[in-house]
């Protein structure tokens, strides 16, 4: 594999970037959330990965929709990496008017706001835990409106309906892939 497709330059990369401990670890968990679907698909798990960990790289410097992702995604052409990582951490932002073409970009936005969600729902159980988490438990969440209400309940759906998936089978998708890494993800709680 190209060396800028390591996941040690990717890590490099986003920690150069990105000072904030919650920021670094929502890339952990859409990473993680992305490679299990790699997995599943029967894809490049590091190159997914890779993409996974820098969608946001550049959000702590660029926050508006003007500037995020494409600031980012400037500097990654700059250093070589190739257009179909860009395209995917462009098309993850509704915003950017890059289609969600491939499997790769529709799992990248598929994960991002679920991982988020995942990660906010584990965090106000008793274990603050992905442990114990239920699929039922996230979906309740999303019924209640001053749950993480930042989180578009729409981008939620629309991202399981790009996957082909009914909602609850994506929920326990990415519930099982952060689980692998509850550790690294600050989500192992008191279990």
């Amino acid at each position: 594999m190209d060396a800028l497709l390591s996941r040690d330059s990717a890590w490099a990369l986003l920690t150069e970037w990105t000072r904030s401990e919650s920021l670094r670890k929502h890339a952990l968990a859409v990473e993680a959330s992305v490679r299990g679907y790699a997995r599943m698909f029967g894809e490049d798990e590091d190159a997914w990965g890779v993409v996974a960990l820098l969608h946001d790289f550049d959000y702590e410097r660029y926050q508006t929709p003007a500037d995020h992702p494409f600031r980012g995604c400037e500097e990654l052409q700059r250093r070589g990496y190739p257009e179909w990582v860009t395209r995917a951490i462009l098309s993850h932002a509704d915003y950017s008017d890059v289609a969600r073409e491939s499997p790769l970009e529709k799992t990248l936005y598929a994960c991002d706001e679920m991982s988020g969600f995942v990660t906010a729902a584990s965090l106000v159980r008793p274990s603050k835990s992905v442990l114990d988490l239920e699929p039922s438990s996230v979906i309740k969440r999303m019924k209640d409106k001053a749950f993480a209400r930042n989180v578009s309940r729409d981008d939620l759906r629309r991202g399981a309906e790009e996957l082909g998936l009914p909602l609850e089978q994506h929920v326990a998708n990415v519930i099982a892939f952060m689980r692998e890494r509850a550790d690294a993800l600050g989500l192992r709680g008191s279990l």
